[in-house]
């Protein structure tokens, strides 16, 4: 037995972990084990990579197969890290055309939360870009997938939380770059009518996301920096600047939990002031910034979910259709400030449809927010996911830990032809996470 928890380190759980290190081993350990889902490197938040009577460990599948310079194909087995293809590619001049918040990932959980980034709105989700993958069935069966062969099959794993098959391997495009640095312009909003108009006036940009002060009130109400984004060209760098730069990763650290006492709305408060001043007093200025600190600034602090201490933290993020996005994020803003939330961490993106049978977006405006587990989180997430029920939106299952099965149903409207497709391929009570379970998919 192993404990086992998401990012957010709620809930805590344990169970076995099977270690498989070829793909043979994966496949066998998915026919074979009742209740299973596959882990790679645990980013997601809450409870969709604990398997609900077993867990398979897909990090040992951890090699690249193929790579075509001509069209950005590269062919990899399911555990290996968006990390490992940077480090390998980047120098290269090549770049994946969707990334999440942290390059802790792999693969294989990027397509099963078909993940997407700062460029959502413009290039798709990741699994927009997928070519193929394999997938190993609960019946001993290992099948191709693509939009031209099983395709019901590949748009139901891309998004499908693993609860499919097991991923084994793919294949998926990357784009060509000049550098890895980032042209960063800052905007500032004063509130969040202001964050809304700059987003949909920067829509343009290839990259734009908004941080939002959560616990600033009134007339400061969702307040932000809007922070957008081009790949630099080789001309855009200053005489002598490295093309690509090398990862900041790791270079501080939280060493130990947090006490519960530091992370208060006084201290999260007096962050967020500070952090919006400094951000404020770069309005208009574009300035060039490193791969790693514009997709990935959190990386380079290790272990930073620390910070939330000994209880965790849940991360919930929604997305709210355009007609009733800004009245609905307003509203949610508003309740957070009014328990005192504290979170570092709160960013609004715009986000068009997703193409997944179970993906998250939906054109409209995503929300997500790291709030600390205590008595009254519960109490809160309820209130807010009532309103983005009411406002026709869903949440992620990447980052959920909480919501109800009858939130979740009302928010994916595929979900019985989903549940019907894991029942026809064997999938139904075979492959099963905690996530699955507590939502009755």
């Amino acid at each position: 037995m192993k404990d086992l928890s998401g990012w957010g380190r709620y809930p805590r759980l344990s169970g076995p972990l099977d270690v498989a290190f070829d793909i043979g081993p994966a496949a066998a350990a998915t026919a074979n084990l009742p209740g299973v889902v596959a882990r790679g490197l645990g980013r997601s938040y809450g409870d969709a990579a604990i398997g609900r009577d077993n867990t398979i460990d897909a990090t040992g599948l951890n090699r690249m197969q193929a790579f075509d310079p001509e069209t950005g194909i590269l062919a990899t087995e399911a555990g290996v890290s968006l990390a490992e293809i940077i480090a390998t590619f980047l120098p290269r001049g090549y770049f994946p055309c969707s990334v999440p918040g942290t390059r802790f990932v792999t693969v294989g959980g990027m397509i099963a939360s078909d993940v997407h980034g700062k460029n959502q709105h413009i290039d798709g989700t990741f699994g927009d870009h997928v070519e193929w993958l394999m997938l190993a069935l609960p019946d001993h069966r290992v099948i191709r997938c693509s939009r031209d062969e099983n395709a019901e099959l590949f748009a139901a794993t891309i998004g499908g939380m693993g609860l499919t098959g097991t991923i084994l391997s793919a294949a998926f495009r990357l784009k060509q770059i000049e550098t890895g640095w980032i042209r960063q312009t800052t905007h500032v909003a004063r509130n969040l009518s202001e964050a809304v108009a700059l987003l949909r006036q920067t829509g343009t940009a290839t990259y734009t996301v908004a941080w939002i002060d959560v616990l600033a009130r009134g007339d400061s109400l969702g307040r932000s920096l809007i922070l957008e984004g081009e790949h630099a060209t080789t001309e855009q760098l200053p005489w002598g600047d490295v093309r690509f730069p090398s990862s900041a990763n790791g270079r501080v650290g939280v060493p130990i939990d947090m006490p519960g006492w530091m992370l208060n709305a006084r201290t999260v408060r007096a962050f967020n002031e500070l952090y919006y001043r400094n951000g404020a007093r770069k309005t208009g200025q574009t300035t060039n910034v490193p791969w790693d600190s514009y997709f990935f600034p959190l990386d380079s602090i290790a272990n930073w979910n620390r910070i939330y201490g000994r209880r965790g933290f849940v991360q919930h993020q929604c997305v709210i259709p355009v007609a009733k996005a800004e009245s609905a994020v307003s509203e949610i803003l508003d309740r957070i400030s009014s328990h005192g939330a504290g979170s570092f961490l709160a960013v609004l993106k715009r986000l068009a449809p997703g193409s997944g049978l179970m993906s998250f977006p939906m054109e409209g405006l995503t929300l997500a927010l790291d709030i600390p587990v205590s008595e009254k989180l519960m109490t809160l997430l309820t209130e807010i996911d009532a309103l983005v029920v009411e406002a026709g939106g869903r949440m992620y299952l990447a980052k959920d830990a909480t919501q109800s099965p009858t939130t979740f149903a009302a928010g994916y409207p595929q979900l019985d032809r989903f549940r019907q497709l894991r029942s026809e391929i064997g999938a139904k009570d075979r492959m099963a996470s905690k996530l699955s379970e507590r939502l009755g998919i």
